[in-house]
């Protein structure tokens, strides 16, 4: 491309589209833009309300049985803003569109999309209850497919699947499958480029950014300590968390960790519609990180205990001295991927204010990413300065249509 002048905007479009073909989790999910900010900008803290279906009961028999109808929200805050800080020259800006893609946007972009990835799926994947595989091996293909049973079984529709495979699992993973039957483009890919393709329901890709999970602090017999904990769902009411109060830890040598997934004796799954009993645990993951006090613990988990009603969720309420059960050894580290459908995570971008002033400014979006380009001249150092900003937010719309598949390290 022949050298011109490149314009702000022409830098903008150029950075953003760098920065979307750098991730494979971001691009996947659901991603959302605000355009009410579009006018004066947006500001930090602002808080998005995202409204989820309604779920209603279903009576058996012709006599009216009216219901409460009981709206969920997820609330979003958009208070994030990540950028990167650079100097451009006049020179620099004189470079062929190419060069300078390279030799600035390309790294300066690969670093904000992999710390913006990093960002979210740390915060992400501490939501999502939902865990398969056997913590003392790695994956295989049938770990790989219980994770999208568990995606089928809370109605995750069959399209816009994806799983994120750190990657030992990958080397893994790609290893138990060269066996099997599967398009030729995808062992090209396997063997070429080190990437699965589309396996088993799921776009594959390998991913650096998922982090390690440790697990708490834990011992003694925990026990969950009061009967029937829980909501009971009457007049359809819907809870995001419990709090369930449980004792019998070893005293003064616990710290549960959020993200850390639990089971409790004799609570149940249940089919999202009929509300039948799967017969499996129900799986709840820890909020927030929790310590003991002389071996009790009242732990906040999600999702919240819901015993009936159209939001229920799992076979009956928490009783009393049920035993708990933590996935994973104490204090130690798990390996983890993410299989997860489009709608279980949503990343929101906004527009930030353009500055008046300056000496070059832009706003662009691309694949619903809004990014701010501004630079200015600093006289005391005699320097033009740039920078580029993303104001975001993100949150786990539907973290019951995800799965993590854990493996010792």
């Amino acid at each position: 491309m022949a050298n011109s002048i490149l314009t702000p905007s022409i830098i903008t479009k150029e950075a953003l589209r760098i920065l979307h073909a750098q991730s494979n989790f971001l691009t996947k999910i659901n991603r959302q833009y605000d355009s009410r900010f579009a006018v004066n900008g947006a500001k930090i803290g602002t808080n998005l309300d995202v409204r989820l279906p309604n779920k209603f009961t279903v009576r058996t028999g012709s006599t009216y049985s009216a219901q409460d109808m009981v709206e969920r929200k997820v609330s979003l805050p958009v208070a994030t803003i990540k950028g990167v800080d650079c100097t451009i020259t006049d020179t620099e800006l004189t470079m062929s569109l190419n060069d300078f893609s390279e030799q600035f946007l390309k790294p300066a972009m690969n670093q904000l999309a992999s710390d913006i990835e990093y960002s979210a799926m740390s915060s992400m994947y501490k939501s999502v209850p939902n865990a398969v595989g056997t913590v003392s091996t790695q994956i295989d293909y049938k770990k790989f497919q219980q994770a999208g049973q568990k995606l089928t079984e809370n109605l995750a529709p069959s399209s816009d699947r994806t799983f994120l495979l750190n990657p030992a699992s990958r080397v893994e993973f790609s290893d138990a499958v060269k066996g099997l039957f599967q398009a030729s483009n995808n062992i090209d890919d396997q063997y070429r480029e080190g990437m699965v393709g589309r396996t088993g329901g799921f776009d594959v890709f390998e991913n650096t950014m998922i982090p390690v999970h440790t697990t708490g602090t834990y011992g003694g017999t925990p026990l969950t300590n009061g009967a029937t904990q829980g909501s009971t769902g009457a007049s359809n009411a819907y809870v995001a968390t419990s709090s369930i109060v449980t004792d019998g830890w070893t005293s003064g040598g616990t710290s549960l960790k959020a993200g850390d997934s639990i089971t409790f004796a004799g609570c149940f799954e249940v089919h999202p519609e009929t509300k039948v009993s799967t017969g499996v645990l129900k799986k709840f993951v820890i909020v927030s990180d929790v310590s003991d006090t002389t071996g009790a613990i009242t732990m906040t988990v999600s999702p919240g205990v819901i015993a009936g009603g159209a939001y229920q969720n799992c076979s009956n309420r928490i009783a009393d001295n049920s035993a708990i059960t933590v996935l994973g050894t104490s204090a130690t580290a798990y390996g983890q991927n993410l299989a997860f459908h489009k709608d279980a995570f949503t990343f929101v971008s906004a527009d930030l204010d353009i500055p008046k002033g300056v000496d070059m400014a832009a706003r662009e979006r691309f694949g619903n990413i809004s990014m701010r380009f501004v630079r200015w001249f600093d006289g005391d150092n005699g320097q033009w300065k740039s920078r580029f900003d993303i104001l975001y937010g993100t949150a786990a719309l539907y973290p019951e249509l995800a799965c993590r598949l854990v493996h010792q390290l």
